[in-house]
C-alpha cells in the first residue's frame, strides 16, 4: 500500500482544483490518502532577506515532510494568465529552499482544470517541467476544461470522454505507485 498525498495548487476557499482532487481521491483504493487543503498553508511571499532572518516556519516544514514521507502526489493546479498561480509557485520556491530535491523518487498525478476550454493546460505544462526540476516524476496528467459545465459535485466529472481521459490517468498513475 503507498502513501499518496493529495492537494490543488491554489489557496482559495472556493477552489475548483480542490473539488477535482478530492473527487480523484473518493476514487483512490487500497492505498492511504492525506487530502489536505491549501488554505490551512500560508506562507509570506518568498524573499532571500526574509529566510535570512526568519528561516523556514514550522508550517513550511510540516508540508515538506508530508510530501517528503509520501510515495506519491496527486496534485491539481490553477491557473492565472496561462501560468501557475503566484500562491503555488510561492510554495514551490519555498520548498525548493528547505530541500532542492523534496520530491526525489516521487510519484505524480499531475491534474489541472479551470472555467475555461483549456482547463488550465497553460499552467499544467509550465508545472510539469518544475516538479521534475525537483526530482518528481510525472506518471500521468489529466485536464479538466469548462470546469462548470463538465462537473457536477455528486456525479463528478459527467462528460462521458472526459471522464474517461480522468479515469486512465488515474489507473496510469496507480499502476506506477
Amino acid at each position: 500500500m503507498s502513501s499518496i498525498l493529495a492537494f490543488a495548487g491554489s489557496n482559495s476557499s472556493t477552489s475548483i482544483n480542490y473539488k477535482l482532487v478530492k473527487y480523484t481521491c473518493s476514487l483512490i483504493k487500497d492505498n492511504e490518502v492525506d487530502l489536505i487543503n491549501m488554505v490551512d498553508y500560508n506562507f509570506p511571499v518568498f524573499s532571500e532577506d526574509l529566510e535570512r532572518e526568519e528561516g523556514y516556519s514550522d508550517l513550511l516544514k510540516k508540508l515538506r515532510d508530508k510530501i517528503v514521507n509520501s510515495n506519491a502526489l496527486v496534485i491539481s493546479v490553477n491557473e492565472h494568465n496561462s501560468n501557475p498561480s503566484a500562491y503555488f509557485k510561492n510554495v514551490l520556491d519555498w520548498l525548493s529552499r528547505v530541500d532542492r530535491n523534496f520530491l526525489t523518487d516521487t510519484k505524480i498525478l499531475l491534474m489541472s482544470c479551470s472555467g475555461g476550454r483549456r482547463g488550465a493546460t497553460g499552467s499544467l505544462e509550465v508545472v510539469k517541467g518544475m516538479l521534475t526540476r525537483f526530482g518528481g516524476e510525472i506518471t500521468a496528467t489529466f485536464s479538466l476544461p469548462s470546469f462548470n459545465h463538465t462537473f457536477e459535485k455528486t456525479k463528478g466529472i459527467t462528460e462521458p470522454e472526459l471522464a474517461e481521459a480522468h479515469k486512465n490517468a488515474l489507473e496510469t498513475f496507480l499502476s506506477q505507485i
